[in-house]
């Protein structure tokens, strides 16, 4: 009898032993599983790391771009400053010169009714 309890219980053992080592290898299946899952998020996730250095390159050029235009645009302006100051000096000038020729006119005028008297 002591031989077939312990063969018994050996049949036991050795099937408990498989179970076990079933149920090992379901939970490395699903751990290569998760594993490859995270591959994949992680392979995803330096994609989107990279779609946004490149964004983030395509604003640095944007913002280069955009202060070169604004420099020109200031330059633009200072140049029409210029432009105009000098307009309104002409203006001025134009506008005195004008009232010398009225004043002369007037001076001539009189002179000419001098000689017609």
């Amino acid at each position: 009898g002591e031989v077939r309890a312990l063969a018994q219980s050996s049949a036991q053992a050795a099937g408990e032993i498989r179970r076990l080592i079933s149920d090992s290898h379901a939970q490395m299946g699903q751990g290569v599983e998760k594993m490859q899952d995270a591959g994949r998020t992680i392979a995803e996730v330096v994609q989107a790391v990279a779609h946004v250095s490149d964004l983030m390159g395509a604003i640095g050029d944007a913002s280069r771009d955009q202060a070169s235009g604004i420099g020109q645009v200031d330059a633009a302006l200072r140049d029409l400053d210029t432009v105009t100051q000098g307009n309104a000096r002409q203006a001025e000038e134009s506008a005195q010169a004008a009232l010398g020729m009225s004043s002369n006119a007037t001076i001539l005028g009189r002179t000419l009714e001098v000689f017609r008297l």
